[in-house]
């Protein structure tokens, strides 16, 4: 990696850590701040796929590996079983859970309901501030988006952008509800960050940064149909494209239900 690339490569990781001053999953979380700590990393392994549906997470090898007694392990474990994340078998074990179809249509439902408000209230009104920082992610995300070793960054971004725009609109609450409904929706959305075409290009991260382009250009000339339509456009995607991924990896979803 050359020195631009880890130059890029810092700045991104930063930005995506600290653009909203915290992570916003923690306002829910009602344990103390250790265990906010272990459940804020269980939950991006999750949600990475770093660790996959199915597998079995043990209380004492965890509380080891985190360095946690096993209360803040159980108020985190407890937290990620209230946002559908893993199931708890009381004395036997913990398992991250499949990806629940369902659920993400559902989820879907809810944020392309809540998003598509919350452009249209920027579309009236957004602070240059706002728009420069949004403006700033996409500008990060293309700079790693060809790169298969930053999808996990990517996908921080992603997120972050989502975020900017509640946090703009003041809607900084309800974001964080529709995001601990968003476990399954975001595990979908990382299993298609990895796709790439003939030429090895990264082509779901294109088209991310895409979307984001054409409801930024739509907020930022006023136009709220334009902005609402992009973004209804870029949400969609996802959930059009569930059943291939389903047949993709049949080993990561639950069972439909009938």
């Amino acid at each position: 990696m050359n020195e631009s690339s880890k130059e890029q490569r810092s700045a991104a990781k930063v930005r995506s850590g600290s653009i909203l001053g915290g992570d916003p999953d923690l306002a829910l979380f009602e344990g103390g701040p250790t265990g906010r700590g272990v459940y804020a990393n269980l939950r991006g392994q999750i949600v990475r796929l770093e660790l996959p549906p199915g597998t079995p997470l043990l209380r004492a090898d965890l509380a080891q590996t985190h360095g946690v007694s096993l209360t803040p392990l159980r108020d985190a474990l407890q937290q990620l079983a209230k946002e559908g994340l893993v199931q708890i078998f009381p004395q036997s074990r913990t398992l991250v859970t499949s990806i629940d179809t369902a659920a993400i249509r559902e989820t879907q439902f809810m944020r392309i309901a809540l998003e598509t408000e919350v452009v249209r209230q920027l579309s009236h009104n957004i602070a240059h501030s706002d728009l420069a920082r949004l403006r700033s992610i996409v500008a990060l995300q293309s700079s790693i988006g060809n790169q298969a070793d930053e999808t996990s960054t990517f996908q921080e971004l992603d997120e972050a952008f989502h975020q900017t725009l509640y946090f703009a609109a003041g809607h900084v609450q309800s974001q964080r509800i529709m995001r601990s409904h968003a476990g399954h929706l975001e595990r979908l959305r990382r299993l298609q960050l990895d796709d790439t075409d003939a030429a090895g290009r990264m082509v779901n991260n294109k088209a991310v940064i895409e979307g984001h382009t054409q409801i930024l250009d739509g907020i930022e000339a006023a136009d709220a149909d334009r902005a609402m339509d992009a973004l209804r456009r870029h949400l969609q995607r996802t959930v059009d494209r569930m059943a291939e991924k389903r047949a993709a990896f049949p080993d990561y979803f639950a069972p439909e239900k009938p």
